[in-house]
């Protein structure tokens, strides 16, 4: 019996290690053009369910007052947009006198100038009790900037 209770309180992680070694079984079936089509589920759906998910959980009145912090935002978007690529590209000027690969240098650079995932800064903030509406304007927010403006970040760091 004990079992079967630890078992039902852990099901989020057991699913993810099932959905690992089916993936490791079979990785044809989430490649792109395969059957879950992630290049379609993963970038449309499951981002939208996310925040459609992460705003069914607030109040009408919370989202609201938290779109008014205008200061918070723009300490939030700066630090994701600007600040962290600037640090990033002075760490990886350190990395280029090692004999560390240059395209493992390139991705580093990349992935610096992208905003935290949307799930990661809603669900930590949540678990920390931030201010989740916050949480969820500045990832929506952020995500959006960088699809659309990504050409900027990187020209920063050129």
């Amino acid at each position: 019996m004990r079992l079967l209770e630890r078992m039902r309180k852990e099901w989020f992680m057991i699913g993810i290690v099932l959905v690992i070694a089916a993936a490791k079984l079979e990785p044809s079936v989430g490649v792109n053009g395969g059957p879950l089509k992630p290049e379609i589920t993963v970038s449309y759906i499951a981002v939208a369910t996310i925040f459609f998910n992460s705003g069914l959980s607030l109040k009408t009145e919370e989202l609201t007052s938290a779109l008014v912090h205008i200061k918070l935002h723009l300490f939030i978007q700066i630090f994701t947009l600007a600040f962290f690529p600037a640090t990033i590209w002075l760490f990886l000027q350190l990395l280029s006198i090692t004999p560390i690969n240059e395209w493992l240098l390139k991705g580093l650079q990349t992935v610096g100038c992208m905003p935290p995932p949307v799930s990661s800064a809603v669900i930590l903030t949540k678990a920390v009790g931030g201010n989740e509406a916050a949480a969820i304007f500045n990832s929506a927010f952020g995500s959006f900037l960088v699809s659309k403006y990504s050409f900027l970040c990187l020209l920063l760091l050129l």
